[in-house]
């Protein structure tokens, strides 16, 4: 919110004071959650936070991660054939293991190899593909198919290679 209010974020709303009353405190920061909920905005603090409701929503089994049905068959096949599947979200990564962790079909994080979030950098953004591309250690980023379906997303993995 600091950030926000000195880039002058629109929706940014100072938070009180730690003598101020404890509903004044909520209250502002309800309305910067709302704020970048409403703007759409893609920042790891949002995405952490989005993560701490998921867990207590799965926990509580009030929530379900939603699949495609075929996604469970196509994951395990791929497992089996020795392919490694990784999830790139704009959801954090806690939210991404909660989803494919508590899904109707089922614990599928046993396919996945790992996550990544914005914590990498932005899905629009050349260098957050090059980061993944390190981490994972492959030498020739066009060893790895990105999937999206976000036009913008893979002209950033394109441009990484």
């Amino acid at each position: 919110v600091e950030d926000d209010l000195k880039q002058g974020v629109i929706g940014a709303v100072p938070i009180p004071s730690e003598d101020a009353e404890k509903e004044e405190v909520i209250a502002a920061l309800v309305a910067n959650v709302e704020a970048m909920i409403k703007a759409d905005r893609k920042i790891t603090a949002l995405k952490q936070l989005q993560g701490h409701i998921w867990r207590t929503g799965f926990e509580t089994n009030e929530l379900k991660g939603i699949v495609f049905d075929d996604v469970p068959e196509a994951l395990e096949k791929w497992h089996a054939s020795g392919v490694k599947v990784y999830i790139y979200s704009s959801g954090s990564r806690l939210a991404q293991r909660l989803l494919f962790g508590n899904t109707k079909f089922g614990d599928l994080r046993k396919y996945l190899s790992g996550y990544f979030d914005t914590a990498v950098g932005n899905k629009r953004e050349k260098r957050s593909y090059v980061e993944i591309t390190d981490t994972l250690g492959v030498d020739k980023p066009s060893e790895i198919l990105f999937l999206t379906d976000i036009y913008q997303e893979a002209i950033a993995a394109k441009a990484a290679g």
